[in-house]
């Protein structure tokens, strides 16, 4: 199958991107610029050029496959009403181009928020009160009604690994390394999901080649790992002692992450791998930082 994939130079992306290629498709990588075009070029896929802010660019990119997965967005918290937005009008574009054809439309989402203090499920589903983008995919698998194989794949607020990451774990990271101690918010006993970024990867591949319409699968390798344990592993590594900062100074020391890391927030992949028989078998999150890939520097 011919398979555009936005956002394919990046983290999630290009493992995606590797994954579908050794299955057998032909993958599509949409470029912004010059260094994404290398990139995806060099992971053995055929380049578009086009922009998520450009429908018309993402119209005829569409037109050349006969599906998408859609894993760029902008993740600017200050942007985030306008990224939702320009989220929401990329995936109109590409259901215009893939109505009726039965086609895999894929959207990438997150566990994070979808539920608090206990195991979220794919059978979750959270009203739009929280961050604008889960609106959107609420959206996309009302889409299937349109003859599109609509999916949502929420991801863990942790896709890790080696080299190029700069997500939650890596700003832990920096922040320790900045201020001389490794730390969690209250008794770090609250629970944050991982997955590495090769099982995520195949796990887009699997819901290209197998997921039935509307549905919702969880990239979660790692129900909930204690933030006290990943402040210890980024302590240990780092030979940087571990301690606790009270909730009420917790923006003060981790910043925007202060809002976020503080929250309960399991989840659960147990229908995604009865569905689709993934089976993460990459290293865990531990691991990974014990390993030096997130050295705060």
């Amino acid at each position: 199958m011919r398979i555009l994939v936005t956002g394919a130079s990046g983290w999630i992306g290009s493992a995606s991107v590797k994954e579908l290629i050794t299955a057998g498709h032909h993958v599509l990588g949409m470029a912004r610029n010059d260094d994404a075009a290398a990139k995806i070029k060099g992971l053995g896929a055929e380049v578009v050029r086009g922009s998520l802010d450009d429908a018309g660019s993402l119209r005829a990119a569409a037109a050349q496959a006969e599906g998408v997965v859609h894993l760029g967005y902008n993740h600017d918290f200050s942007q985030m009403g306008v990224a939702a937005q320009t989220d929401r009008a990329a995936i109109d574009a590409f259901a215009d181009v893939l109505q009726g054809t039965g086609g895999p439309l894929l959207i990438a989402s997150g566990t994070l928020g979808l539920a608090m203090g206990r195991v979220g499920t794919e059978q979750d589903m959270p009203g739009d009160g929280g961050h604008p983008r889960i609106a959107n995919a609420g959206y996309t698998l009302g889409l299937s009604k349109r003859g599109i194989r609509t999916m949502v794949v929420r991801f863990s607020p942790t896709v890790h690994g080696a080299g190029g990451d700069h997500g939650f774990v890596a700003v832990l990271a920096r922040i320790a390394r900045e201020k001389g101690v490794s730390a969690f918010i209250g008794n770090g006993q609250n629970r944050w999901p991982a997955v590495h970024r090769l099982d995520a990867g195949k796990l887009v591949q699997l819901a290209v080649d197998k997921a039935p319409p509307g549905s919702v699968l969880h990239a979660v390798a790692e129900e909930g790992i204690a933030t006290h344990d990943i402040a210890a592993a980024l302590g240990q590594f780092m030979g940087l002692p571990v301690a606790s900062v009270p909730a009420e100074q917790a923006q003060k020391h981790f910043d925007w992450l202060g809002m976020f890391y503080g929250a309960d927030v399991p989840a659960s992949s147990a229908q995604t791998r009865a569905l689709l028989g993934w089976a993460p078998t990459q290293p865990t999150l531990l691991e990974d930082i014990a390993a030096g890939h997130y050295p705060g520097r």
